[in-house]
């Protein structure tokens, strides 16, 4: 929304921090790369009848969400490992009484993969899946499409900024340099636009979105964090920004701000069958 309504137009680099439970002995990533995905909001809209006297007169939309999990699942093994594809759904609404056959069905998931090629072509498959979940029980599907976040992209020359900055504070131990995540950030869109740096911290234990999550370690986490960052933004500034303008002149973005939104344009659809 901010890339819309044009508060990126005057902006030549961004970078974010992100919190992250680390192995022992870790507390520092540099140079990760993450999914993007597309979510998916799915009504399955079957016919009501009386579920123990007359259920042959009834269509079942809880079985049709059903079955579309299962065809999800016998995708499963057709998404090449370099994709990265994760797909998750949930049932949000399984019917409204015990009594009546399932009418109103709802579901949500998202399709997760390492490009924006890999998402097309899991997300089609996704498709599929679930109007045949559809088709086979005679129900009828609306599928609300809405574009999620881009893959997260690296820009090495300022993960190599910030690992120097990082290595003045911890030992080159502690700093991992280049990680795999299959979960989605906001920030994968910026990185697809502009030259962008998102490093990982320390000093929390527990898994993101889960209410384990915490701080340990306010030194690492608040203040380790909040030096490397000063450190590398001096760096590109100093000299009249000598370094900065070197990076965003080497810079070549997958996409303009023109076609980034024509992509969400084009993913935000709906489907009904």
């Amino acid at each position: 929304e901010l890339i819309k309504r044009g508060y990126y137009d005057d902006v030549d680099m961004s970078i974010m921090m992100h919190a992250l439970n680390m192995p022992e002995g870790e507390k520092v990533i540099v140079g990760a790369v993450g999914n993007g995905f597309i979510g998916k909001n799915v009504n399955f809209i079957g016919k009501e009848a009386h579920a123990g006297s007359a259920p042959e007169q009834g269509v079942n939309a809880l079985n049709a969400a059903m079955i579309a999990i299962n065809n999800i699942h016998v995708q499963r093994e057709t998404f090449p490992d370099g994709d990265r594809v994760r797909v998750h759904p949930i049932i949000t609404k399984g019917g409204d009484i015990v009594n009546v056959v399932p009418a109103d069905v709802r579901m949500e998931t998202y399709v997760r993969a390492r490009t924006i090629k890999g998402i097309d072509q899991a997300n089609e498959k996704v498709n599929r899946a679930i109007i045949a979940g559809a088709y086979a029980v005679g129900a009828n599907v609306k599928i609300i499409e809405t574009p999620g976040y881009l893959p997260l992209l690296r820009t090495p020359d300022m993960d190599e900024l910030f690992k120097a900055n990082a290595a003045e504070i911890v030992s080159t131990e502690q700093i991992v340099d280049g990680a795999d995540f299959t979960g989605s950030f906001d920030f994968g869109d910026v990185s697809h636009l502009m030259p962008a740096l998102h490093p990982f911290i320390g000093g929390v234990e527990g898994n993101l979105h889960t209410r384990e999550f915490k701080v340990v370690d306010p030194e690492t986490a608040y203040i380790l964090s909040s030096k490397t960052l000063a450190m590398t933004i001096i760096d590109l500034l100093y000299d009249g920004a000598e370094a900065a303008n070197a990076i965003i002149e080497k810079f070549e973005p997958q996409m303009t701000k023109e076609e980034y939104l024509a992509f969400l344009e084009k993913n935000s659809r709906t489907i009904e069958k």
